[in-house]
């Protein structure tokens, strides 16, 4: 098993501060493809679904994908999988840059993280080799320093994934950084990774990655680059200006969610767009290993009061840290940007969790006394201290390291929070775009949008124009788009390469790489797999389906702007359709048929 797999997979016992090889799984590699399914499988097989999130007994798995390392397109994304701290439910976290094609150079495919060490440590693996190091001297500095002093003792040439101060104080929504700008971002892996004394694994492998077909694969990745160049979004719009190119987007289209979700346009979006940044902070564009699309945002902030450099700020940070907080001051975004990437937070939650506290703030339920400063909506430096104070773990601060929700029900109005199954909501609104609000519902880690990206057919028309305001076949598209994206996740892809490739060409890349022979059908079985696998574990970790819903404010507070003015979520006529194209029973839950049907009985 050497074909795409690696076929080996390293446990670390934190406990007992052992590093052992095992083989691969074969079996499961083959029925959950790798990445987020393999390592949800193992995950599913070794804890508890009622485990405590940041007790020793929770695992942490960081895991590849059989594409991963390979040259074909944007072949280069992990993903982190545990249990998480923010919302009780499975989590799986996706990043790329180098150090996950790193991990399979140096000769596995998933580490599984168990128990908790007595002290800190970080993980060095060279060329199949691993050994724990002590980290004392690393603990309390930010990702960048972290890196940098690893580099310095360990291999210069290393890859290295990090948590920054937030992981270690117990932000609940704490990332893993990886190559200093990229993140495994969502859900609080940091946070795990924080609680079990672990502070980075640096990796430097130089054994490369095999495939079955050689010939087929070439074909095949030869067939990918030519329709990613062609395509609009991944030969045009993403490398010219990044993901930052759909502020202007959704704010046109009525869907950017403002001032906590108080309306769907922002007045000031044109200062915080993607053609904003490239005409001021933007030094040049920057590609995940062996990338075409190249969407990464070099960026320095230079006669501004706030100083700094670094990557991003991406679309998601724009919002959640502008429109959000209705803020359109970019320098204050950027730098806050940098602040989240060097503590190792997610700015989503960060930015939607700020926005919350400001709405709490204006209503009179939060007194400037308790945060320590005024907190209005646009105030740019009071956002940015927040930030600071946060990552920091000061003052007002640890409040906000609780999320939104735990925040918003702190003082009785946990309506007021954006989020499902305490996960906040990313940049699009679910009164404008009707298929994104049932994804919100009904995505296994709470309201996110990379688990079945509807924006594309909704307002990008890839690879057809839906209406955005329409309900009907919304759940079929759905549950299609849902089962893509785990096999994209689990294949070890970038999702955005699905804007210009499909089902078809995903079959190619994985058969030609693993020697399988899966047919398009069975592929999408193996993500409708995945889907259900991580239901059912979430079932089993109370998160039943009354949890699939949305705040009141979507529901019942109408769009006051824009084009969709006057709209609500129609999620009510939409759940009851995705539950039957789910083969779920009508309570949300998977039948046993179902079950069966996909080898989980």
């Amino acid at each position: 098993m050497d074909k795409g797999w690696k076929g080996k997979l390293l446990r670390v016992d934190l406990t007992a501060g052992t590093c052992k090889t095992e083989a691969l799984n074969e079996a499961w590699a083959k029925a959950y493809v790798g990445g987020r399914g393999l390592a949800s499988k193992y995950l599913v097989e070794e804890i508890s679904p009622e485990v405590e999130p940041m007790s020793p007994e929770n695992k942490l798995i960081m895991a590849t994908g059989p594409l991963t390392g390979t040259y074909g397109a944007a072949n280069g994304r992990y993903m982190v999988v545990t249990k998480s701290p923010l919302t009780g439910t499975i989590a799986s976290s996706n990043s790329g840059g180098y150090f996950p094609s790193e991990l399979k150079y140096a000769g596995f495919d998933m580490i599984i993280f168990e128990g908790k060490s007595a002290h800190p440590v970080y993980l060095q693996i060279h060329n199949g080799k691993a050994e724990l190091i002590g980290a004392l001297h690393l603990w309390g500095k930010s990702t960048n320093e972290t890196e940098d002093a690893i580099l310095g003792e360990f291999h210069g040439d290393a890859k290295v994934a990090c948590i920054g101060p937030a992981g270690e104080i117990g932000v609940h929504y704490a990332c893993i950084v990886n190559d200093k700008h990229r993140a495994a971002g969502r859900s609080g892996v940091g946070m795990v990774m924080g609680s079990k004394n672990l502070k980075a694994v640096a990796v430097r492998g130089t054994g490369g990655v095999k495939v079955a077909n050689p010939k087929a694969y070439r074909d095949a990745a030869l067939e990918a680059y030519g329709m990613l160049k062609e395509n609009p979004v991944t030969g045009e719009g993403l490398g010219a200006l990044g993901t930052p190119v759909l502020v202007n987007v959704m704010n046109q289209s009525g869907g950017l969610p403002t001032r906590n979700a108080q309306s769907g346009t922002f007045e000031g979006a044109e200062a915080i767009s993607g053609e904003a940044l490239a005409s001021s902070y933007l030094k040049r564009n920057k590609s995940c290993l062996g990338c075409i699309i190249s969407c990464g945002r070099v960026t320095k902030l230079v006669d501004n009061k706030y100083a700094g450099a670094g990557e991003g700020p991406e679309y998601e940070t724009l919002w959640a840290l502008g429109a959000a907080c209705g803020i359109s001051d970019l320098a204050a975004i950027t730098k806050a940007n940098y602040i989240c990437n060097e503590a190792g937070m997610d700015t989503i939650t960060a930015g939607s969790t700020i926005g919350c506290a400001m709405e709490l703030f204006e209503k009179g339920l939060i007194s400037e006394e308790e945060i320590g400063m005024p907190l209005n909506f646009g105030d740019a430096d009071a956002m940015v201290k927040l930030i600071e104070m946060t990552g920091k773990g000061e003052g007002f601060g640890k409040k906000i390291a609780l999320g939104s929700y735990r925040l918003a029900e702190s003082y009785g109005v946990p309506e007021l929070s954006m989020s499902v199954k305490k996960l906040e909501f990313p940049a699009y609104d679910a009164r404008a775009v009707q298929g994104m609000g049932l994804e919100y519902a009904t995505s296994n880690r709470g309201a996110c949008h990379v688990r079945g990206y509807l924006i594309s057919p909704e307002i990008l028309g890839l690879p057809e124009k839906l209406d955005p305001a329409e309900t009907d076949g919304k759940a079929g598209w759905l549950k299609t788009f849902q089962d893509f994206t785990a096999v994209v996740d689990s294949a070890g892809v970038c999702l955005f390469t699905t804007f210009g490739i499909g089902v078809p060409q995903f079959t190619k890349f994985c058969n030609a790489a693993t020697g399988t022979s899966m047919s398009d059908a069975e592929l999408l079985e193996a993500g409708d797999r995945i889907y259900n696998l991580e239901r059912v574990f979430n079932l089993k970790a109370g998160i039943d389906p009354s949890q699939d819903k949305l705040p009141k404010r979507m529901l019942e507070e109408p769009l006051p702007d824009g084009p969709f003015k006057g709209e609500v979520s129609k999620l009510p006529a939409m759940l009851p359709d995705y539950y039957e194209v789910r083969g779920w029973g009508s309570d949300g839950i998977p039948t046993g048929a179902k079950l069966q049907s996909l080898g989980l009985a």
